[in-house]
């Protein structure tokens, strides 16, 4: 069914980069976060694209990246940025080439976990849990289309969160 790669997809702050790297450790295989990606093939931050950019041109940035990494040979544990799974290909791409776990969290939660939200664009900075609820609201139905599993991170450890995506993974992997 797949090619081995472990996808973490979620809103900012759900954990995908934490979990992504315990997850990638405990198989022994390499980790990418798909926004380093896209920064590295920018060369700029997220924060730049966006600023100088605008959304469309990261978004076609981040298109690229998914397109590339889940065709890689080696399997990976890819953490995709918070909006992969709004675009249509992506979840395609996603979803044939791995097994993909959404992180879950309440939107409060992830306010708390962001903080100010800063060098975050998408963050108005003022009110990150409004933010990402109202961020949540729209993101999930691509969430639920390109999930194969979901976990709940709300009052759960980094270690509790990362077993539970290693057995959805091997429960899918199969």
């Amino acid at each position: 069914m797949t090619t081995g790669h472990l996808v973490l997809i979620g809103l900012m702050g759900a954990g995908k980069s934490t979990v992504g790297e315990r997850c990638a450790s405990a198989l022994d295989r390499p980790f990418v976060d798909t926004d380093r990606l896209v920064e590295l093939h920018a060369g700029m931050t997220v924060a730049e694209i966006f600023s100088t950019q605008g959304e469309p041109a990261f978004r076609a940035l981040e298109r690229t990246v998914v397109a590339d990494v889940t065709v890689a040979p080696e399997p990976l544990v890819i953490a995709c940025g918070g909006g992969v799974a709004l675009d249509p290909d992506n979840r395609r791409a996603l979803r044939a080439h791995g097994v993909v776990v959404w992180l879950r969290a309440d939107a409060h939660e992830l306010g708390r976990r962001v903080g100010s939200g800063a060098g975050r664009p998408l963050l108005d900075g003022g009110a990150p849990a409004a933010t990402l609820a109202r961020l949540a609201a729209l993101r999930v139905p691509a969430y639920e289309a390109a999930a194969h599993a979901i976990v709940d991170t709300d009052d759960l450890a980094i270690e509790a969160v990362t077993e539970r995506v290693l057995e959805e993974y091997r429960t899918w992997n199969a």
